[in-house]
């Protein structure tokens, strides 16, 4: 059963490659398993494949060649009042800066992964991994210059990684790490998102934006139906968690991460000047092929107490396993 499974998420994320021959196509997946440098310096060739931060056997082929997966590079928004057609508890990832507020459906990013916006005058990389169900938002600013982003078709721990296109770099999405390349070791800055309901979006920010599809086809839905109640996460090789499934939600923040099971029972938790609070009315993003009939995941807002009151924390509502994967270290509270 989960070889079917697994055999069917690999045609479903080929489908996601446009306009690829389809010869190209089998010879990346056909390596999906195997690290060979010397195979990637022919697509690669300004990447320093002699600078990096990992072992070459941690990352695997998803089958895309570069740029496979296509970034957005130029999107284009409507204003939250025209909006047709995406329903109220479908999740968008929210994002505001310097006044300007900016909704992305994840039903969009699936099929992208990385939008090189603009959003208050600040250069940024919105990006989603389906998955590790990892949305996060990252300054493109880093040491003078300002990046953008594209895929590379690989992973590492089930995670998209990313490259620069000023040094062509490859970078962690989940850590915003570079790992190969002469940005290997630099950090990019996150900032705070929320994954939330679109219906909560446009309440709070009426004069909001919301990201268009860039082939004009709506808001996009779920190539991976059902993944986020497999067994076993897709294309991961690493050792997974213990006493939680694998692919259960947590909320991570720095070293720690909370369990969905465990906030939605809860519905508040207060950590030191963190306050993790759970409301119901959010899709699945990674459930049903039409995500607006996904199962409630609830919406998660994770905000810091300051002198000047509530703010918006940075976190990731991501995997259990991805959790894991990449803060080996880290603890997953899991019961009460």
């Amino acid at each position: 059963m989960m070889k079917a499974q697994n055999l069917s998420l690999i045609n479903i994320r080929r489908t996601l490659v446009l306009g690829l021959l389809a010869g190209i196509v089998f010879l990346a997946a056909s390596g999906a398993a195997i690290a060979n440098p010397a195979f990637w310096k022919f697509e690669w060739p300004k990447t320093n494949f002699n600078n990096k931060s990992v072992e070459f056997s941690e990352i695997m082929s998803g089958g895309p060649p570069k740029d496979g997966i296509p970034s957005i590079d130029n999107p284009k928004f409507t204003d939250v009042a025209d909006v047709k057609g995406l329903k109220s508890t479908v999740p968008v990832i929210s994002f505001t800066l310097n006044g300007e507020s900016k909704a992305y459906p994840l039903g969009i990013l699936m099929r992208h992964e990385i939008v090189n916006d603009r959003v208050g005058g600040v250069p940024v990389a919105v990006t989603y991994c389906p998955l590790c169900n990892a949305a996060i938002v990252f300054d493109a600013r880093l040491d003078g210059k300002v990046l953008d982003f594209g895929t590379t078709g690989k992973l590492r721990n089930s995670d998209l990684v990313m490259y620069d296109r000023q040094t062509e770099s490859w970078w962690q999405q989940f850590l915003g790490e570079g790992i190969v390349g002469s940005m290997t070791g630099k950090v990019l800055k996150v900032l705070p998102s929320r994954i939330e309901a679109f219906g909560r979006y446009k309440k709070a920010h009426p004069n909001g934006k919301v990201l268009k599809s860039a082939f004009g086809r709506g808001f996009g839905g779920n190539p991976y139906g059902g993944y986020d109640s497999s067994a076993q996460p897709f294309l991961y090789r690493g050792p997974l968690p213990s006493g939680i499934p694998a692919l259960m939600r947590v909320v991570a923040i720095g070293e720690e991460a909370w369990s969905m099971a465990l906030l939605r029972k809860e519905k508040r938790i207060e950590v030191r000047d963190m306050v993790l609070t759970w409301e119901a009315g959010q899709n699945s993003a990674l459930d049903t092929r039409d995500i607006s009939e996904g199962k409630d995941v609830g919406n998660v807002i994770v905000q810091r107490k300051t002198d000047k009151g509530m703010i918006d924390a940075v976190h990731d509502v991501t995997f259990a396993f991805t959790f894991h994967a990449f803060k080996p270290k880290g603890k997953i509270h899991h019961t009460q």
